[in-house]
């Protein structure tokens, strides 16, 4: 996955919304069954203390899938610190998401793979329970981080069975974007906060704007997740706390994908809008309003002519809520052969968190309170707007597995509803019985 997307990374596409490529062929041995919390964690002090590394020369390995845009940032700052500490030598090496998850955990088994790496924070729960990464509240505590660090739902999201597996490095939400000026001309004083206000400003938009389909309503990418912030508005979710039941096929996902489906239904959107197709319509001004990740921000940078903003996603039902997902630092169970890795491990990640305003750049929110505070996050007018959605970002529970649910279950009826080809309830509780079952064979695989 890059995060900074073009309309052919359709791989990227579908590994943000559902992380499937990780199938049990890439797993390495699942979790015993004991009540030994999983991962092969550090004997005490391995991290050492504090945000610098003094030991003997150590070279790290640090992988991670930003092939697009993101990773020039992510690759500036590995240098950066690579010269702040000569006694390390970090080697950052990028891979596609599609395939830098399956290749993860059997490169560590052989040896051959990362000793830091990047995860998505859905991934966590699925690798801690293979025993691909380790436990990291040694060096949470060494480097005395708290949650008052960090956003709260970010910081407890990285916790898998009362242990930490993830330090976040950021929050990437859904935006709402908007063509300023065929909203003018429509009328329209900025970008509308509510569903009223957003109903209104389609169809000022067609009356008086002169844009047939304002609104264009994906029939893939990035609908589900446009989906996922709209259930969660409506008071609903995607699945039960504890991760074991799929709870999409409420009324308040009815009720989300039925607002949906409307746009289509109206011919304020196309009837069938491919993977990524509304995005080339806002760069061509063929569409006026879209919901995407904070990372399309510098693509629409890119395109002459385009007058834009950004704010958070509308609040359609009756409380504000938004999809998004986050990259964490892992530490890999390679790494535990070595203490000097372990301590360096702990330096590099504390560099490159307390610096990630250099990161928030490509088109992210830091995770690190401090950073988001500073007066640089602030003078960036995106990223800080799009900030504000924090206290409403929705993740999915901490189970193993649970990305993996995605692409056949509830991802596959939102397609089915816009294309017309079944009604909404029908088509959730489909996916809703075929979810519980996925569920069910995750909790036997990971024996959670």
């Amino acid at each position: 996955m890059t995060d900074q997307p073009t309309p052919r990374d359709l791989s990227r596409r579908m590994l943000l919304g559902s992380f499937g490529a990780v199938g049990a062929g890439a797993a390495l041995a699942a979790c015993s069954g004991t009540s030994t919390p999983p991962g092969a964690a550090p004997s005490s002090g391995a991290f050492g203390q504090g945000a610098t590394y003094s030991g003997p020369k150590v070279s790290l390995a640090f992988w991670n899938g930003f092939t697009g845009g993101d990773g020039p940032f992510m690759k500036k700052m590995v240098d950066e610190f690579n010269k702040a500490n000569p006694n390390v030598t970090v080697s950052m090496n990028t891979l596609q998401w599609g395939d830098y998850y399956p290749k993860v955990p059997t490169a560590v088994a052989s040896g051959s793979g990362p000793d830091v790496g990047i995860m998505h924070i859905d991934q966590l729960a699925t690798n801690a329970a293979r025993r691909v990464i380790i436990p990291l509240d040694e060096i949470a505590s060494g480097l005395e981080l708290t949650e008052g660090d960090f956003a709260p739902v970010v910081w407890n999201a990285g916790v898998y069975k009362d242990q930490r597996y993830g330090i976040p490095l950021d929050i990437h939400p859904l935006g709402f974007y908007g063509n300023t000026a065929q909203l003018t001309k429509a009328g329209v004083d900025g970008l509308p906060t509510d569903r009223a206000g957003f109903e209104a400003a389609v169809k000022a938009l067609q009356d008086k704007g002169g844009v047939k389909t304002p609104f264009w309503v994906t029939a893939t990418w990035p609908a589900h997740l446009m989906f996922t912030s709209l259930i969660h508005q409506f008071g609903g979710g995607i699945y039960d706390e504890e991760g074991a039941k799929a709870t999409f096929n409420s009324e308040a996902g009815v009720e989300a994908l039925e607002w949906l489906r409307g746009f289509t239904q109206s011919g304020a959107s196309p009837k069938n809008v491919s993977n990524d197709a509304q995005a080339v319509a806002f760069r061509q001004q063929r569409n006026s309003l879209t919901w995407d990740g904070i990372w399309m921000m510098n693509e629409w940078e890119k395109v002459q002519g385009l007058e834009w903003a950004a704010s958070a996603i509308p609040t359609i039902g009756d409380r504000p809520a938004v999809w998004a997902s986050s990259h964490n630092f892992v530490v890999t169970t390679q790494a535990t052969k070595d203490p000097n890795k372990l301590a360096a491990s702990r330096a590099f990640i504390s560099y490159i968190s307390e610096r990630s305003i250099d990161w928030a750049k490509s088109g992210q929110v830091p995770a690190r309170k401090s950073v988001r505070e500073s007066a640089d996050f602030t003078a960036l007018k995106v990223q800080s707007t799009l900030a504000e959605q924090l206290p409403n970002v929705v993740f999915p529970p901490s189970v193993p597995g649970i990305g993996d649910v995605t692409s056949p279950t509830y991802e596959t009826a939102v397609n089915e509803v816009i294309l017309g080809k079944k009604p909404s309830k029908a088509a959730l509780d489909e996916a809703a019985k075929k979810a519980d079952k996925l569920l069910a064979d995750n909790r036997s695989k990971y024996q959670a």
